[in-house]
C-alpha cells in the first residue's frame, strides 16, 4: 500500500484552486484501497507569511472544515495539525546540515519572494527543507502538489538520495510528485494561477454576495456583448471547464464563437455553476467550523496516529546518525 501525502497553509481559508488541485484529488486517493494517506494542515509553513497567531488558528480550523466538508474520511486518513508532530522539525534540522547552502539559494519560491520583498525571514530559505521532512518522516510516496511545487520535490528526493547514499542504507524513500492532469493550474481571476498571496482567488465557502463579487471581478478583455470571442484564451472559460458538465461547457464554447453572448453573462453562469456544484459542500462547512471542540477531538486523534508513526522513524533516523533514542512522553 502506497503512502500519500499533502498539506495546505494556514494563510486563508482553501480557495477554488486548492479544492480542485488538492483536496478533490486526494481525497479521491485517500479513499482508494491502494493509499495509505497522510494529510495535515500546514500551520508551520504558514508562520513564514503571517505573524498573527490567532488568524493562524483560525485558518486552521478553515481548512480543516474544508476537508471534511469534502468528504474527508478520519477514521481512514490520518489527519493533523503540523504543529502537534515536532519531530517533523528535528528532522528538519538534520537536513539542513545536510543540504548545501548555495543549493537553496536557487529554489524558486526563495528567488521569486526575495525578488519582491527587501527583508527575507530564514524561515522562508529554509522552507524546502521543513518541506522535505514532512515527507520523509513518514516516507510518503506520492505527493499531490501544483505544478509551482515540483522543485520542491526535487529538493526532497534529493535530499532523500544523499543521505541514504551517505550512510549506505535506504533509510528514505524518494517521492514522486502527482499533479492532477484537469487541475495541474487553476487559474485566479487575473487569470495567472490562483494564489492567496496575489489576491486573485475565488473563495466557494464565502456568502453568495461576496463570492458573486470575487465570480465579477474576473478579468476580461475589451470586446462587445456582439463580437465573437475566443473560449480558449478566456480566465470565465477556463474555471468553467474545470466545474461544469462537458455538455455546458461545449454549450458555452459554442456561444463564445458565435458572438452576441457577453462575459456578463458567462460569470452569471460560472457563479451558478459554483453554487450549484458546492452546495452541499458549503452547507457542510458552515456547520463544521461552528462546531470547534469536535475540530479539536479529530486533531487530537489524528496527531495521537501521527505521532506515534513519527515516533518510530525519528528513532530510527536518530539511530542510524548514531545519537540517543528518543523518550516517549
Amino acid at each position: 500500500m502506497k503512502k500519500i501525502l499533502t498539506g495546505i497553509q494556514s494563510t486563508g481559508t482553501p480557495h477554488l484552486g486548492n479544492i480542485l488541485g488538492v483536496i478533490i484529488p486526494s481525497i479521491n486517493m485517500a479513499n482508494n484501497s491502494k493509499y495509505s494517506s497522510f494529510i495535515f494542515v500546514a500551520d508551520l509553513h504558514s508562520l513564514i507569511q503571517m505573524k498573527d497567531l490567532e488568524t493562524i488558528r483560525y485558518n486552521t480550523y478553515q481548512i480543516a472544515a474544508a476537508w471534511l466538508a469534502f468528504g474527508l474520511n478520519t477514521e481512514k486518513s490520518i489527519f493533523y495539525r503540523q504543529s502537534d508532530v515536532s519531530e517533523v522539525t528535528e528532522l528538519a534540522w538534520y537536513f539542513n546540515c545536510f543540504f548545501p547552502y548555495q543549493r537553496l539559494t536557487l529554489a524558486h519560491s526563495f528567488k521569486r519572494e526575495i525578488s519582491r520583498k527587501g527583508k527575507i525571514n530564514v524561515g522562508l530559505f529554509t522552507y524546502p527543507m521543513l518541506m522535505a521532512a514532512d515527507i520523509l518522516l513518514y516516507n510518503a510516496e506520492v505527493i499531490p502538489v501544483g505544478k509551482d511545487q515540483l522543485q520542491h520535490i526535487e529538493i526532497t528526493r534529493h535530499i532523500a538520495s544523499h543521505l541514504n547514499k551517505k550512510i549506505g542504507q535506504k533509510l528514505f524513500v524518494l517521492p514522486k510528485a502527482f499533479i492532477p492532469i484537469k487541475t495541474g493550474l487553476v487559474p485566479g481571476t487575473d487569470g495567472k494561477k490562483m494564489s492567496k498571496s496575489q489576491k486573485n482567488w475565488i473563495n466557494i465557502f464565502s456568502s453568495d454576495e461576496i463570492l458573486k463579487k470575487q465570480i465579477m471581478s474576473i478579468h476580461t478583455d475589451n470586446k462587445s456583448l456582439k463580437e465573437k470571442k475566443n473560449p480558449d484564451k478566456d480566465c470565465i472559460m477556463a474555471l468553467y471547464r474545470l466545474l461544469a458538465p462537458l455538455d455546458r461547457v461545449e454549450e458555452m464554447k459554442k456561444r463564445y464563437i458565435k458572438g452576441g453572448y457577453g462575459y456578463l453573462e458567462a460569470k452569471k453562469e460560472l457563479y451558478e455553476c459554483i453554487l450549484k456544484k458546492f452546495s452541499s459542500e458549503r452547507m457542510k462547512f458552515s456547520s463544521f467550523v461552528k462546531n470547534k471542540s469536535l475540530l479539536d477531538r479529530i486533531f487530537y486523534l489524528g496527531a495521537k496516529k501521527a505521532r506515534n508513526i513519527a515516533y518510530e522513524r525519528l528513532n530510527k533516523i536518530r539511530k542510524t546518525f548514531k545519537f540517543n533514542s528518543l523518550f516517549k512522553i
